[in-house]
């Protein structure tokens, strides 16, 4: 479960978008810049381009470092990106500067909360409460801190004070089930719930976790029911798909279990668990050239899946693809020696094939085990065993033809936003940056103005500078390649030659003879240089 801050959206709104018409003219002009600045990144924070919105608030940090509003606005960006720690640096630094701004404390909790860093947060929202003791929103973000570090007591407590002072807040009433679900005490969490649906009919995250409930005790129409109703207020979501189909299974709705998993499929191609078990769903009714597809579609996912592999034999051998069977049932006992089993199907096999050397090796190891009283004959195909389910973290071979569930089936509260201002979401194309090289001339452009620079450049001016008379000498910039005038370089070549000769000091000379290397490049003087 990820209990996320769920009023984020509010403290960016209190930042305020407001599209200025006209500006008034203000006879400061640094501080019209930096008001400019920050209306700009407003606007662009509005329209969710979170990059731009970031270099105007940069620039207006440059000219003012000391005021907070820059520093927040930047953090909101970041945390877009989905840039944790900046968004809790850039916080942190708003905070320093002005202790008193409670959305402050909760921007940064947030923030430590994505980051799993529990503890900072509940101080942060710890701090915002002493400031703002009636939003609840900072109540639920400690409680769900206090889920998140397992201090289940605290966060009972933490509750237990929400719902006394907001008694219609629905999400309380479904964490406090969620803590009494982990703590074991399934009777008062159903009471909880129950609570929280009179409250909020229309949640479906509520029903969902009811049908959990009602799945763990193997209420099977009830569950069917609830999942039901959680997929009607939220219709995509893949894991009720999936978990009603097995409650469906367990009805023996065949064909509505089937179709749960289509569905889940089509909203999620990738998921493992929607694949195996409709593999599993299309073997046992006998469509068995499809269940082949799903089973070589997850180990596509996952190659050395050990149960998905042994499947697609005893598919592939009921096909007649009895070469492909072995190649796979052979795979499985090289994981599994004593997978006996599979050592019988592959003998199978290899009497269909006629090698019946190979088949009666692998029934002699089987007569072995059998006569091993601390192996045991191994079980069979039973009906029992075709309606067990496994965790999907159970490797045991034996449990093959089990249908798959979740190892935990917990509520997970995703905080997703696709924003077309993200960059991680930007589809880019890649250009060779142009080849540059020191030059001693100044390239202008009436497009643009770019002046590229280096320290290590800068610190070797600096020392050129202090050389007498080269003060007055114009800096070199990196320049396109080829791109010099040459002509303007050639007095600057001759002054830098007179000052070489006047110069006893060996380092100056290298240094003067390096800055005269430059200005023979921009001349496209090659030879000399």
């Amino acid at each position: 479960m990820k209990f996320i801050a769920r009023h984020l959206d509010t403290l960016i709104m209190n930042v305020g978008w407001v599209i200025v018409l006209g500006l008034i003219s203000l006879p400061v002009s640094a501080q019209y810049n930096v008001e400019r600045l920050l209306l700009s990144g407003k606007v662009a924070l509005h329209y969710e381009d979170y990059v731009l919105s970031i270099q105007y608030f940069n620039q207006a940090i440059n000219q003012k470092p000391y005021l907070w509003e820059p520093w927040q606005l930047r953090a909101i960006s970041k945390y877009y990106l989905e840039d944790w720690q900046g968004t809790e640096d850039d916080a942190t630094v708003a905070i320093q500067l002005n202790p008193y701004i409670t959305s402050l404390y909760d921007l940064r909790g947030i923030s430590r909360i994505k980051q799993h860093h529990y503890e900072d947060a509940i101080a942060d929202y710890t701090k915002a409460i002493s400031l703002d003791a009636n939003n609840k929103g900072y109540w639920y973000n400690r409680a769900a801190c206090y889920v998140e570090s397992k201090n289940y007591e605290a966060a009972k407590l933490q509750i237990d004070t929400i719902v006394s002072r907001w008694s219609n807040y629905a999400p309380a009433y479904l964490m406090m089930t969620e803590v009494l679900l982990n703590s074991g005490d399934t009777v008062n969490a159903l009471k909880w719930l129950d609570d929280g649906l009179k409250i909020e009919p229309h949640n479906g995250e509520a029903w969902r976790m009811k049908a959990y409930i009602a799945f763990s005790k193997e209420q099977w129409s009830e569950a069917e029911q609830c999942f039901g109703k959680s997929l009607h207020y939220k219709p995509k979501d893949v894991p009720s798909y999936i978990n009603r189909a097995l409650a469906r299974l367990r009805l023996n709705n065949l064909r509505g279990a089937m179709s749960d998993y289509d569905t889940a499929i089509e909203l999620a191609p990738n998921n493992f668990l929607a694949h195996y078990n409709r593999g599993l769903l299309r073997q046992n009714v006998g469509d068995y050239n499809r269940a082949i597809e799903d089973f070589d579609y997850v180990l596509e996912i996952e190659p050395g899946n050990i149960m998905a592999l042994f499947n697609r034999a005893t598919l592939l051998d009921q096909v007649g693809e009895l070469r492909k069977a072995i190649r796979d049932y052979s795979a499985v006992i090289d994981k599994f020696p004593n997978f006996w089993t599979g050592l019988s199907h592959r003998a199978a096999c290899y009497r269909k094939l006629g090698q019946i050397a190979k088949a009666e090796k692998d029934e002699f190891r089987i007569f072995k085990a059998q006569n091993n009283k601390h192996l045991g004959i191994q079980q069979r195909w039973s009906s029992k065993k075709l309606a067990a389910m496994r965790k999907l973290s159970d490797i045991d071979p034996e449990k093959y033809n089990q249908f798959v569930v979740e190892d935990a089936s917990v509520s997970d509260h995703e905080y997703k936003s696709e924003y077309r201002g993200k960059v991680q979401n930007r589809q880019v194309t890649e250009y060779y940056q142009p080849y540059i090289a020191l030059t001693c001339i100044r390239k202008t452009d009436e497009v643009k103005a770019q002046v590229y620079y280096d320290n290590n450049i800068d610190s070797f001016l600096e020392h050129l500078r202090a050389v007498p008379g080269m003060s007055d000498l114009q800096m070199p910039i990196l320049g396109n390649v080829g791109e010099g005038t040459g002509t303007s370089t050639f007095e600057l070549v001759d002054a830098i030659t007179s000052l070489m000769d006047k110069q006893p000091d060996v380092k100056t000379r290298k240094m003067l003879a390096l800055y005269r290397s430059i200005a023979y490049s921009s001349a496209q003087n090659y030879q000399k240089r």
